[in-house]
């Protein structure tokens, strides 16, 4: 087999065999293949796309690139989520307590954030004391025990699909829904879950940017699932404006909270409920999704939820004190109020802008290895539909950088106005199951 022949099949759209799958993948990680092949055959990929088959069978030979958990040790249905990524997404941090809360062993395994704002971890991290190395024995007690766990990945854990992301961050290539799809559930199935819920975000601060998109993506990575013998769900969930009002790493720990009281905005809390619902019917907790959303809905308001997360917090080592006092979270030195130059109705928000707004404040990596401000971000003040009159603040910036004023031009042209009421956005467009 030679990888030019490989490439040129693909170009001409033709559709390649498990052995050719296993063939690039093996050699490209392994270093055989160079770079600049590969990157020719991604970019013959983005273009000529694969059909189900080759998407499970690339998806099935990245897991097969290095570790996969075992989980079979702890008792009951393992059930986990991913979301494909958006700004204010702080669902995560929501849904582990909350499914673990019916019994349910949610034993979360999930990366350290590039862009935007941090990932899950990050934003844990931002909890004085939290931790998430762990041994594999220490991850199944805690599981076993308290039905919870959340844990960074395994070094070894996919490597075909770190050095495979890598090449496509920097050769455009990235919005292709088979290598998504792949890189997505390669994740979750190595990480050793029966069944999956996955959200996926439409909208400006999305990688999917039309409904159309989205539901492609949606339903491959289901019948990548279903393929693989995973129980897998897809919900399209809002991403045209950032998710609740806060972000920024120990801001959405503060609105997590805020949600797990009973007081949380309702597009957050309504994304979180649902897919914490479906988890909690994959993981057989509740026969149905209308019971099971009904059911947790009454355990937020019971407000015995937020136990369970200061449980979260106290057996990975951190301050458990900051759920009774947010306060003890990291503070930025400086908050800045951005106004409004107009009257009128709030019509859209560029959720893409308002991520970068808030990685220049210092919430987010623009590389690998950059370090995570904490305390920075921002909260939306006013979101859409909201009226507004000139001078009212719109948006608060939370930073300990003196220089902001290229984040703050950002987010006053994040934010569009007219004189009519827009229509409400749907939180949630469609559920693939």
């Amino acid at each position: 087999m030679r990888m030019v022949d490989l490439i040129n099949k693909k170009k001409q759209g033709g559709e390649l065999t498990q052995a050719e799958i296993n063939f690039i993948v093996e050699g490209y990680t392994s270093g055989e293949i160079p770079d600049y092949q590969m990157s020719a055959f991604l970019m013959a990929i983005y273009f000529k796309g694969m059909n189900k088959k080759e998407t499970a069978n690339l998806t099935l030979t990245i897991i097969n690139s290095g570790d996969q958990v075992d989980l079979s040790e702890i008792k009951g249905i393992k059930v986990d989520k991913h979301s494909t990524g958006g700004v204010g997404d702080k669902v995560s941090l929501i849904v582990i307590p909350l499914v673990a809360s019916v019994g349910i062993p949610v034993a979360k395994m999930s990366g350290k954030g590039l862009g935007h704002t941090g990932g899950t971890i990050d934003k844990l991290e931002a909890i004085e004391g939290f931790k998430t190395n762990f041994s594999r024995d220490e991850f199944i007690h805690n599981v076993n025990t308290y039905k919870m766990a959340i844990a960074g990945q395994s070094a070894n854990l996919t490597p075909a699909d770190k050095k495979i992301y890598a090449l496509r961050d920097v050769t455009a290539t990235v919005d292709s829904v088979p290598l998504i799809a792949a890189s997505v559930m390669s994740k979750k199935i190595a990480s050793g879950a029966d069944a999956i819920v996955l959200d996926v975000k439409v909208g400006s601060g999305a990688f999917m940017k039309s409904l159309a998109e989205a539901r492609e993506l949606a339903q491959t990575m289901v019948e990548i699932g279903k393929s693989l013998n995973r129980k897998t769900i897809a919900v399209i969930t809002d991403m045209s404006q950032p998710l609740g009002h806060e972000v920024g790493n120990a801001n959405e720990v503060r609105e997590a909270l805020e949600v797990l009281q009973g007081r949380g905005a309702k597009d957050l809390t309504t994304v979180a409920l649902t897919i914490a619902s479906y988890m909690a019917v994959l993981g057989e907790a509740y026969t149905d999704f209308h019971n099971a959303y009904k059911g947790l809905q009454k355990i937020i308001h019971s407000g015995q939820v937020v136990n369970t997360f200061k449980q979260l917090i106290k057996i990975q080592g951190g301050n458990p004190e900051v759920i009774d006092n947010p306060g003890k979270l990291p503070q930025a030195k400086y908050h800045v109020e951005v106004k409004a130059s107009q009257e009128g109705y709030v019509t859209a928000i560029n959720a893409e802008a308002i991520g970068v707004s808030a990685m220049l404040l210092g919430a987010g990596r623009k590389k690998k290895d950059d370090l995570i401000d904490y305390s920075a971000g921002l909260t939306m003040v006013k979101k859409v539909g909201d009226k507004v009159n000139a001078g009212d603040t719109i948006c608060l910036l939370h930073t300990n950088l003196e220089e902001y004023n290229e984040a703050e031009n950002m987010v006053r042209s994040a934010y569009s106005f007219c004189d009519t009421e827009p229509k409400p956005i749907n939180y949630i467009y469609e559920v693939i199951q």
